[in-house]
């Protein structure tokens, strides 16, 4: 058996046991490179290491075969990838975070947290009555994992739940003797994009976790936020790319709809912008992964993503030409 080298971002006490005949080097993404370089065929993206730089070290890497992100969002990297090289996401490592953050989110902006936050730091005892979230109808808009993800831990919260993805799909029903209520679709239906202007009015939380492809960017404008019913919460989980900033700051100021951001654009976002004091907004710093497990979720889909390198089988999570 042949050698295979990688580069990963941390070292072999972090990333657990590696599969036979894979010798890896440590790359933070900063420069010198390993001395390996010439060589390496398989490369994990640290996070937050993207743009110009990035392209110019990957095409200087002879060898690359395979680019192996951390995250599931892949616009970051995805020019920067030489052409004949496979670019691979992380899709599943960072569900169970990103969807309670979505969960937690939803929460904290409907029974005003924030505003509780800030008393308790005051030192003033500033109760009021706020929004439940029984009895509300919740649209998710980019049905993928981490829209069924946010639907498992919604359940039993007495909310109404539509989804929306790029293709519509039927419910599937429960096999016979599945552990589900009489009458309960092992998968639920999913509407098609052509839909959403049908279920945006009724919706009382909007949940964005669409990807970040030309279709999406800006997908969240003026006319799609005018659609949205009075005081219903915009909760944007995916990329800040995907929301239309300006009309966003428009809705909030009027006071007509409120929203939980963990990802803006720009980001991070400069000290100043009218996001930062915008009413109705509950603002995380993009942390809806930002968990102590995250590196160990990660690489529990990276080694594997290796082995199937190193065995000649397909990869999973291949982003293709749209970008997903």
């Amino acid at each position: 058996m042949g050698v295979t080298r990688v580069w990963l971002p941390h070292p072999s006490d972090v990333t657990g046991p590696l599969p036979e005949g894979v010798i890896a080097d440590v790359w933070t993404g900063g420069e010198p490179l390993p001395e390996s370089a010439a060589e390496v065929e398989f490369v994990v993206i640290p996070f937050g290491v993207a743009g110009d730089r990035l392209e110019r070290i990957l095409r200087s890497l002879p060898k690359l075969k395979v680019v192996q992100l951390f995250s599931a969002g892949a616009d970051h990297v995805i020019a920067a990838v030489p052409p004949g090289v496979t670019l691979c996401n992380a899709r599943g490592a960072h569900t169970a975070a990103t969807a309670e953050w979505a969960v937690g989110a939803i929460v904290a902006a409907q029974r005003q947290f924030p505003r509780f936050a800030i008393a308790q730091h005051e030192g003033r005892w500033d109760s009021a009555y706020s929004e439940g979230v029984a009895g509300k109808h919740v649209l998710i808009v980019g049905y993928g994992s981490i829209g069924a993800a946010v639907e498992r831990r919604l359940a039993g919260w007495e909310v109404t739940i539509d989804r929306i993805a790029r293709a519509a799909r039927p419910a599937v029903p429960a096999s016979p003797g599945a552990p589900a209520s009489p009458g309960t679709p092992a998968t639920p239906a999913v509407h098609g994009m052509s839909d959403l202007p049908m279920l945006l009015p009724k919706a009382d939380v909007v949940i964005i976790l669409v990807p970040t492809v030309d279709d999406t960017r800006n997908m969240v404008d003026a006319k799609f936020l005018a659609t949205m019913k009075d005081q219903a919460l915009l909760v944007n989980a995916a990329r800040g790319a995907i929301v239309d900033t300006d009309a966003l700051l428009a809705e909030l100021a009027s006071g007509r709809l409120r929203a939980a951001l963990d990802v803006t654009a720009p980001e991070p976002l400069p000290a100043g912008h009218p996001l930062w004091s915008a009413p109705g907004l509950l603002l995380t710093p993009h942390v809806g992964g930002a968990v102590h497990e995250a590196g160990a979720r990660a690489y529990s889909v990276v080694i594997p993503q290796i082995a199937r390198y190193v065995a000649g089988e397909p990869l999973h999570n291949v982003i293709g030409d749209r970008g997903y």
